[in-house]
Parts: structure tokens; sequence; C-alpha cells
């Protein structure tokens, strides 16, 4: 007879849940609000969408003055900001409590030569911006000055992602093909990861903010250990030629996702080698990914895409 053993729950596949419609040019960023349910998005149709990820609800539009933003961010502490910049060179706040009809934003950031790539909270007060201008900049939101410029990068800084375990720590990407970590407590940079054969697109780091992954434009995705101060794992392989626009990790982080130029999500095993075989989330976009992320809770990942639509899985 077959035996007794209790069978081990098998971990159910990722399926495709919800998928958000409203936008009507491509979608450039998301980002996920710390309450695991609403997320930002902006788009080239000049707006900022707010989601209920799980009614697929709109709970907010905001029109913007310019409409070529290519980063978004929800404030994790509160939830009532929301950021956005991008070729306007300018990172704008807006409050979304006190929104009324006329979508003002409470204050406007200036001081980059170059386009905004990117930008995240550190708490209510300050943020943290990343350039085209090969900069980033550390801000006090209230007065709308800059604390603290960075400018060890040779090249555009694409992305930046804040230390979850230490918010005084936080990583910045670049198309001169390095990762660096910098401390805001010494202004400077600490570590320089290299690696990558192209530029790199997209950071993030691992959940106990001892390494971080990393997304580039030569199609492999790589995790950086911070103290043994280098690469410790590479995903990719001779079939995926396309770029990655962007990564992010299981809430465990064992997952890597990672968003293709080529229209696919792969989703990649941390731990396996560099023979594995990703899987590829089904039901893919219909033009490039540009955007994902993990909600702080980890039960669903959002994909966003240059299609106009983002979608929910879980």
């Amino acid at each position: 007879p077959p035996s007794r053993a209790p069978r081990r729950k098998t971990q159910k596949p990722i399926k495709m849940r919800r998928t958000l419609k409203g936008h009507f040019g491509k979608v450039y960023a998301m980002h996920w609000a710390s309450d695991s349910q609403s997320l930002v998005s902006a788009s080239q149709d000049g707006k900022l969408i707010i989601w209920n990820a799980y009614t697929t609800n709109k709970t907010n539009a905001i029109p913007l003055r310019s409409s070529w933003v290519m980063t978004c961010a929800f404030e994790q502490s509160k939830g009532n900001l929301i950021a956005c910049g991008g070729l306007d060179n300018v990172c704008s706040i807006y409050n979304i409590q006190n929104q009324g009809a006329n979508a003002r934003a409470t204050k406007e950031l200036v001081a980059h030569d170059g386009y905004l790539s990117c930008c995240r909270f550190t708490d209510e007060g300050h943020i943290i911006t990343s350039s085209g201008d090969s900069t980033c900049i550390y801000w006090d939101i209230t007065c709308g000055e800059v604390l603290k410029a960075f400018s060890d990068h040779t090249g555009d800084v694409m992305s930046v992602a804040i230390n979850p375990e230490n918010s005084n720590v936080f990583v910045s990407g670049s198309v001169d093909k390095t990762a660096k970590i910098w401390d805001l407590r010494n202004g400077k940079c600490v570590q320089t990861h290299v690696g990558h054969e192209n530029d790199i697109n997209s950071v993030t780091f691992f959940p106990d903010g001892n390494a971080f992954g990393t997304g580039s434009d030569d199609s492999t995705c790589r995790l950086f250990d911070m103290r043994s101060y280098g690469e410790v794992n590479k995903f990719g392989n001779d079939k995926i030629t396309s770029g990655i626009t962007s990564v992010a990790f299981s809430r465990s982080g064992r997952l890597m996702f990672g968003g293709y130029d080529d229209y696919s999500t792969y989703v990649w095993d941390t731990l396996a080698d560099s023979s594995q075989v990703p899987y590829a989330l089904p039901s893919q976009h219909e033009n490039r990914v540009s955007c994902l992320g993990v909600n702080a809770k980890g039960d669903a990942l959002c994909t966003g895409s240059w299609d106009t639509n983002l979608k929910i899985w879980a």
C-alpha cells in the first residue's frame, strides 16, 4: 500500500492573479507601499496612479507637470508621500493625503544636471535620488536642500536601493558597469563591485541587508556579497540575450526575479549554480518589462511593462 507518511505540501506555482489597466502610455516604474496592498506606478502618459492591488481599484491619479517620468517611490514609514522624476531633472514629492482635484507637488527638489533615474525615501523627511549626471544626492525634503552629493560613478547612475537593515547604507548601479555601496554617515563610497560587462540598470538589496542583486544589459543578473566583497552568483545563460531592466528578491531571498527587454520575467534560484534553467512566468507581457517589485509581506510580485499594463503575481 502507498506509504502513510505525511506529504509535504508542495508550493503552488506562481500565477498571474490581477491585471492593472488604466495607463495610456508605457509604464516605466512601480513601487509597493509598506501596507503590501497599495502600489504606485508611473507612466509616460504623464500620470502617477495609486492602485489597490487586491481590488485593482485606482485610489488616486496624479497628473504630472512633466510626462517624461522614469521613476516613482512610495514612502515606507507612513505612506503619505510619493516621489517621482525623470527627464525634467527634478524629484517631485506629492502628499497623497491632502490631494484634491488640482494635484500640486508638495516639494520639487532641484539640483541634478541630468535626468532622474531612481529615487527612494529613507524616511518621511529624506530621500536619495540617482541621476544621469553620474551622481546620487541625499536630500532634506522639508527644506528642499542637498545634504550630501555622491559623485564617484563615471557614468549615468540608473538605480538606487536602501539597505533594509540599515538606512544609512545604500547601493547604486551605473552604466559604468559598477555597483557602489555608500554610507550616508561619512558621505563616502565604501565598496565598488565590478563584474558586469555592460550597464547596470537595476539594484536591489538582499532581504538580510548583507548582499545585493543587480540586473544588467549584459543579460545577466548577479548577486554580490558585501561581507566577502565580491560576486557570489551569476544568473544567465546562452539562450538569454536580452538586457534586464529590473530585479527583486522574494522575501526569503531564495528567489530572484528579473524583468527583461524581451518581454519575459524570469525567476532564478539564488542558491543554484550557474547551470540552472530559470522559471519563466507564464502569460507574459506584450512589450518590455520595465519594472517589478515584491511587496513587504512577500506574498505578491508586481511587474510593469511598456504594454501599459501592470500584472500581479502570487
